[in-house]
């Protein structure tokens, strides 16, 4: 019978101390009961002795050092799970928020997930389309992997979330089953709702579970949420042979409740008054991506984090850039130039890319049409910084040929309209469109054979 505990020791923000604890452990929900029968949750973070350190994901308000009574549950921080969780709307701590009641548990997972086995790891194969050209043609999202998008403050990347949210598929034309869970942090109530409006218009609820920590939820929810989500997906992909898009927004968020909590813990501050831990916590959520041998699903991740003072350096992108395979980078100035998505495709990568694509899961040519543009746009920098020197019309006919290009290349490939979704051909074909504007001897990147087959076509038609 687990033993109740009166009263607290101390109560320090979203921090309580309980004294004289006997057999707790590490990572342990503990339950609050106060006057008046209100119920809450903790999570035991520190136990030195016979103290312990209580993280209260309801906030510590109404909570008094006489009246608390204690209960340690004996288990870690554990989520219901079932199907019926397709099409349904949580909080951040896995509690059903959308009024369509309780689902009905098949089982229940520690949201901290278990150690996966490396040697049980399969290679990321196959892609997951987006229909966002940028993305498909030049950073392709390959099944099982983790590719993050590096934002900003008042970029589009909430838009571009829904969008790919709407849009994604499998690649192919097979009957494997896809879902998507959403998972939100700390974000404004007017975000939350574009979010669940924009699914239930489009007609993807169905296959979308969402998890939303909102900004006036407690903090220490905020830390909770991505391993809510995370676990969510591990059960659909690996029980129930899905695979599974995760999608976490903002991990930023995410970051600054760690720095807050463990500013509130008394802990010494590593860069930027993070804790020395971020990196080990970021890696415990990203390392949960990837495809088990002989398991038919998959989980692949997309995480969004807004780059303090657009600073690619700060230790939340620095770090996010260790662990994952790439970025996507969203860019202001394309932005100030209205054009949707802002993705700068020259900073962006996708390490997995050339794995996924190629004859037998995208086209022959893909590879080659994605060197020689990254190739083509970069000379297109070189063009413009001249231009700015020695002024347009002093500029030779090629360079004049590549100032066409850039700008083409940024507002119909980058740009494109919120509800287009390309289809891999019409991206890969829209590319060749942009190349053919260039001398063919410009064209140093592309196979002889699969120039012949594409560069001419323009001529024959």
């Amino acid at each position: 019978m687990p033993i109740e505990y009166l009263g607290l020791s101390e109560i320090n923000g979203p921090l309580v101390v309980l004294e004289d604890v006997k057999n707790a452990s590490f990572d342990e929900i503990v339950e609050f009961r106060m006057d008046g029968g209100e119920r809450k949750l903790g999570r035991i973070i520190e136990i030195y002795e016979d103290k312990a350190v209580i993280q209260v994901f309801e906030g510590t308000d109404n909570m008094s050092l006489q009246n608390t009574h204690t209960k340690l549950t004996g288990h870690p921080m554990e989520v219901d799970l079932s199907p019926e969780i397709l099409g349904r709307t949580f909080n951040g701590i896995g509690k059903v928020i959308d009024g369509l009641g309780p689902i009905s548990p098949e089982t229940r997972r520690n949201v901290n997930g278990l150690p996966l086995n490396p040697v049980t790891r399969e290679y990321p194969r196959n892609y997951i389309r987006t229909g966002i050209s940028a993305i498909d043609g030049l950073t392709t999202l390959i099944r099982g992997q983790k590719l993050p998008i590096f934002s900003g403050n008042g970029l589009p990347h909430d838009q571009l979330a829904a969008q790919i949210v709407q849009q994604a598929s499998l690649g192919g034309e097979g009957d494997e089953k896809f879902a998507i869970v959403f998972a939100a942090m700390g974000v404004k109530y007017d975000v939350a709702d574009f979010f669940r409006r924009t699914f239930e218009e489009s007609g993807v609820s169905d296959h979308v579970v969402m998890y939303l920590n909102l900004a006036n939820d407690p903090v220490v929810e905020r830390l909770i949420t991505p391993k809510v989500a995370l676990t969510a997906a591990e059960y659909l992909a690996f029980e129930k042979g899905m695979h599974i898009l995760v999608i976490l927004t903002d991990i930023t968020s995410f970051a600054e409740a760690m720095r807050e909590v463990s500013s509130s813990k008394g802990e010494i501050p590593s860069r930027k008054g993070y804790p020395g831990y971020l990196y080990s916590e970021l890696a415990t959520l990203y390392e949960r991506a990837g495809i088990v041998r002989g398991v038919e699903g998959s989980v692949t991740q997309i995480p969004i984090l807004t780059m303090p003072g657009d600073d690619i350096t700060h230790p939340i992108p620095d770090l996010t850039g260790y662990i994952t395979e790439g970025q996507i980078v969203l860019d202001r100035s394309l932005h100030g130039q209205s054009i949707y998505p802002p993705i700068n495709v020259l900073p962006s990568l996708s390490r997995l890319m050339k794995d996924g694509i190629g004859a037998g899961y995208t086209r022959a040519d893909h590879q080659d049409v994605a060197n020689q543009l990254f190739s083509c746009y970069a000379k297109v920098g070189d063009a413009r910084a001249l231009a700015s020197v020695i002024g347009e019309d002093e500029l030779s006919p090629l360079d004049k040929k590549y100032l066409e290009f850039g700008n083409a290349f940024e507002h119909r490939f980058v740009g494109q309209d919120p509800t287009e979704n390309r289809t891999m051909e019409q991206t890969l074909d829209l590319g060749w469109e942009l190349l053919r504007m260039l001398p063919r001897e410009e064209l140093d990147r592309i196979d002889t054979k699969i120039l012949d087959q594409y560069y001419q076509a323009a001529d024959a038609e």
